[in-house]
Order: C-alpha cells, then structure tokens, then sequence
C-alpha cells in the first residue's frame, strides 16, 4: 500500500508539475499575441495574420492570437504570463511593465523617414462638422469652450485616448488644480464622460450623438474615413466616414467630423513577457521585424494608394526599428 502510494504521489506532483510549466507559458511551442480592442476587428485579420506568420516562420512555433475587448483584459493578459507578444500603446506598455518587470519592448513602426525621429501618430480631439461654432473663440478652435460639455475618453490605459488629451486639458485648465482622476467623472469639468474601449468606439460615441466631444487618434481610424476638407493632422481639418466603412463606423457612414486639437504621440510598440518568451525567441523576432523582408511586406505595411485595410502605412520609407525602455520616458512623463 505505501509502494502505492509512493507512485500515486509521484504522479500528481509530475502531473502539476506540467501544468505549471504549461500555465507558464514555457516549452509549449506556442506564442500567443494579445491584441488590443482596436487591432482586434475582422477588417485587420489579414494584418495580423502576416505578422503570425512571419513570426511563426522565424521561430518555428505556432502563432495563436488573442483578440480583446477591454484594454485592461490585453494588459493583464500579458502581465499574467498569458501571452508572449503584445502590441500596445506606450502607456498600456508602461502601466503592464509596472506590474511586471519581464515586459520588455521589441520595436516600433518609424515614421516615413525609417527612424525612431518621426516615429509618431496623433491624439485628435474632434466634434461634429455641424457644431464646430460651439467651440471656437473669436473664429479660432479653444479648450475654455469644451467645460460641461459631454466627453468620449478610449480608455484610462490608452496613450492617445486618454493620457496625452487629458495632460492637456488639465494643462490648460491648470487654475483648476484637475487630476486625470476628475477627468474620469462627471463634475469637476465634463457635464458626461464616456468611454469607448477602443479608438473607433470614442469615434462612434461623437459621431452618433452620445458625446460633444471626442478623443482617439488617427492611425486607428484612418481604415474607416477619409479626408474632406483641409490638411490631415491640422486642427480645421474635416474627415467624413467612408460609405463603406466596416463596424462600428456602418451606423455612421456619411458623418462629419472636424479636428479642434491635434498632438502628436510616440509611435505603439510591440512587447514581449521575456518570463514566457526566451531570450532566443525575443532576439529572433526583433531581427525578423526589423528586416527589410517585414518592411515590405504590404499586407503589413501597406502602400498609403491601397484600398487594403491595414495596421501600417507606407508612404517612404516606414519600417519596424527596436527600441529601448527610456524611449517611452516622456509618456511616463506625463502618467505621473
């Protein structure tokens, strides 16, 4: 009965002991990467589904995605070893690497000059085309016309959405004494404050009434509309939301919106969980996206003339380029 027991126990503790190693993320010859609610739509599939592969054909392992619909769930999904890889804004970047110091970056798109010098993309604040009067000045955009007014956040954990307009709107307001936690609440300057969980749900949230005002950023909505009136990323400019434009966006086709702020922002990185992603792999797949071979592939940098959906632009010479922690500095900056 003890010889039983003996190899019983022997059992369970080896049985547990490969859960744990599995649960870890480690030896199971799978790179799961968790995408934020933005990245997550059937219309990016073909995007992300390039980026897999040339994931998977560097390492040999297979590539498993994992859409979201909350940027806290992506966050803690790769806090909590559940993920290899994550793209992610910079401050959803600094907020998991708080958590977990294994949270490394791998790179980050460029701008068109293939360098980390213009690797940048917009925070916008836009209103409706037809209310544009409301918030202007003596003829001019102003921040002093958006207090108690209803307004559309992304999400606390967003770059774009959240961290970069409410550093300015307290910046502006600074006699106010505000905190980005009164922003969050109606009361202290907004008379409503929404969240959309993603950059095309703050979109839809102006667009269909529910808001006054709105923040999200360019690069994630720029598949949905299209310019109409002025200079793209110049306050005044007018965008209308294409006739065929995919979910949320086809309850809004036709709307007009107009740009009252415009700042730009540091480009999204990638990331890695270097506690379930092994030092091989990370260097693998930092060298496999930053290759010319990745750099021209369109399915993932996709030419500005195309009418393909796609996560990256190409107008020059945009490309992955690596990155460092203290690239994000002046985002952290900002969260403090």
């Amino acid at each position: 009965m003890k010889k039983w027991m003996l190899i019983v126990t022997l059992l369970v503790t080896t049985v547990l002991g490969a859960c744990s190693a599995g649960s870890a993320g480690e030896a199971d010859n799978v790179i799961d990467i968790v995408w934020y609610p933005n990245e997550s739509g059937n219309e990016l599939k073909t995007a992300r589904d390039a980026i897999g592969t040339e994931i998977a054909e560097a390492t040999g392992e297979e590539v498993q995605h994992h859409l979201t619909t909350d940027y806290a769930i992506a966050i803690e999904t790769i806090v909590n070893n559940n993920a290899e890889v994550a793209f992610m804004g910079a401050q959803g970047y600094i907020e998991a690497k708080e958590q977990n110091d294994a949270i490394q970056p791998i790179a980050v798109s460029t701008g068109p000059s293939g360098t980390l010098d213009d690797a940048l993309y917009h925070s916008w604040l836009a209103v409706n085309v037809d209310k544009q009067d409301d918030y202007k000045v003596n003829g001019e955009f102003s921040l002093d016309t958006i207090e108690d007014k209803r307004f559309s956040f992304v999400s606390n954990s967003s770059t774009s959405g959240f961290v970069v307009p409410s550093s300015t709107i307290i910046g502006h307001f600074s006699d106010k004494d505000l905190t980005q936690e009164d922003l969050m609440e109606e009361g202290p300057l907004f008379s409503q404050v929404l969240f959309g969980g993603s950059h095309q749900g703050s979109a839809v949230n102006l667009l269909n009434g529910n808001a006054d005002i709105a923040a999200f950023c360019d690069t994630c909505v720029n598949n949905y509309v299209e310019i109409a009136e002025g200079e793209e990323n110049t306050v005044g400019a007018v965008y209308r939301v294409k006739d065929d434009a995919a979910e949320p966006f086809n309850t809004v086709t036709g709307s007009e919106f107009t740009l009252m702020s415009v700042t730009p922002v540091l480009n999204a990185p990638f990331v890695a969980n270097t506690e379930v992603l092994s030092q091989e792999d990370f260097d693998t797949i930092q060298e496999v996206f930053t290759s010319d071979e990745v750099a021209n592939n369109e399915e993932i940098f996709v030419p500005e003339d195309s009418e393909a959906s796609g996560l990256f632009s190409k107008s020059a010479n945009e490309r992955f380029a690596p990155v460092e922690d203290a690239w994000f500095e002046p985002i952290r900056e900002l969260s403090n």
